[in-house]
């Protein structure tokens, strides 16, 4: 089951009470926080992501079972830990940018 999360834009202002995740060298916002549950994420200039992820807006959803998500989808970036028991992956289905999001702890994964 897929639960709507966030939509991501990436964008090169810089945002208030942003997160830093070092695994991808992003900064990233509360979407719980945006009235249009929106997620900003600013790249470090030697960031590893490029391509789709980078580049282009994503659709968030909170999944039980990344693996199951993963089947027969071009994987563009994960799966990784951005976050505590959070785990996510970047696909590219029907030409968009999906983010699947599974978390094994309680609560939202935002951590300031």
């Amino acid at each position: 089951m897929r639960v709507f999360d966030h939509v991501g834009i990436p964008t090169i202002e810089k945002q208030s009470e942003e997160m830093y995740v070092e695994a991808s060298k992003v900064w990233v916002t509360d979407p719980l926080r945006h009235p249009n549950r929106i997620e900003y994420l600013r790249y470090e200039p030697d960031s590893p992501v490029s391509g789709p992820v980078r580049d282009l807006p994503h659709m968030a959803f909170r999944v039980e079972n990344l693996e199951r998500e993963i089947e027969g989808a071009e994987v563009l970036l994960g799966p990784f830990n951005p976050a505590g028991a959070l785990r996510v992956v970047f696909v590219l289905k029907d030409g968009a940018v999906f983010e699947f999001m599974e978390n094994a702890a309680d609560g939202h994964w935002f951590q300031r």
